[in-house]
């Protein structure tokens, strides 16, 4: 479907097609959740969406070097390329890197505010030195760079009904609670990588430290602190879904069910870590294939229910445009 995708969004060039194609590859491979939900979206948006969440997913791998193959001068190094390649593709297009080149273009389309990118690349630049939080205030000040601005840079692509900068402290809350979610799942993993996202605060309010959970994933044994403090951190990424979610119903109606999809399959992986018993150092929660199912049919019917309302008023518009007694 990349071909028609590109087609729609009236991307011609066959360098810039190329471009935007391994963002979409980038994105299938590595975020299945947000990939699935991104199809229920018009066609002629989804490149955008992969171009934003494709630069997003490289930046984020050169941080993370999963196959511990660089030092962090090195990885260092590499983010400060990709900056300078960046600022040359949104200052005067083009960019050595691929999906520099479709987020410079998307950019341009949409008029996304430069300044997001950079808050983006600081945050980045952040996960090569520092492994921890003291306090949830210092968390939300890194993820402002690491999800809030994702959210703001996806507004000018989706559309809204409402003034934009009504709809945005909602966006950016949608992405905040997206990585918390992502940050409870992946306890573990983050761990192995020497970093812990959870607020320290937090997990001292329930007798926990770093110590504590490093000597969970190692045994594989539970401790009663571990699973109290993790109830915790669901609760309060709970209540950032809570904040965001009135935005759904601010956006164009035409991508309400993919939002709507991608809000529900997240929320599915806060349900899934408590069936599980708040296991996370010891296993990944995932959503089940039959849950991922479900919900993109709950969003097909959804998009054929929006797209059905909208077709009687774009003809009502075409006959408002040609006035009475014309053909």
């Amino acid at each position: 479907m990349t071909r028609r995708e590109l087609d729609a969004a009236g991307i011609t060039d066959p360098g810039l097609r190329s471009a935007y194609s391994r963002c979409r590859q980038l994105n299938a491979r590595h975020g299945r959740t947000y990939f699935l939900a991104t199809r229920l979206l018009p066609l002629e948006r989804r490149s955008a969406v992969h171009a934003l969440y494709g630069f997003a997913r490289w930046a984020d791998d050169i941080v993370d070097d999963l196959d511990r193959r660089l030092t962090p001068d090195e990885r260092d190094l590499q983010l400060k390329r990709l900056e300078g390649d960046l600022a040359h593709g949104l200052g005067n297009g083009g960019g050595s890197e691929p999906v520099v080149r479709a987020v410079a273009d998307t950019a341009e389309r949409y008029g996304i505010e430069v300044a997001l990118f950079a808050d983006f690349l600081a945050s980045m630049r952040a996960d090569l030195t520092v492994t921890d939080y003291p306090t949830y205030a210092d968390l939300r000040a890194y993820m402002h760079g690491s999800a809030a601005v994702i959210g703001l840079q996806m507004l000018p692509v989706l559309g809204t009904v409402v003034p934009r900068e009504e709809a945005a402290p909602h966006a950016a809350a949608l992405g905040v609670a997206f990585q918390l979610t992502n940050f409870l799942r992946d306890v573990g993993e983050d761990l192995d990588r020497g970093r812990v996202y959870l607020p320290a605060d937090l997990l001292a309010a329930h007798g926990v430290d770093r110590p504590l959970l490093e000597w969970s994933r190692r045994s594989g044994r539970r401790d009663p602190r571990i699973r109290a403090a993790l109830v915790a951190a669901e609760a309060l990424t709970r209540d950032v879904y809570r904040t965001a979610e009135p935005g759904i119903a601010m956006l164009d109606p035409r991508v309400r069910p993919c939002i709507r999809a991608a809000f529900t399959l997240y929320g599915s992986i806060l349900d899934a870590i408590a069936r599980h018993g708040y296991t996370v150092l010891h296993r990944r929660a995932v959503v089940s294939r039959r849950r991922r199912a479900a919900t993109a049919a709950a969003g097909v019917l959804k998009v054929a229910g929006a797209r059905w309302h909208a077709a009687p008023a774009a003809e009502h518009a075409v006959l408002e445009r040609k006035g009475p007694g014309r053909d």
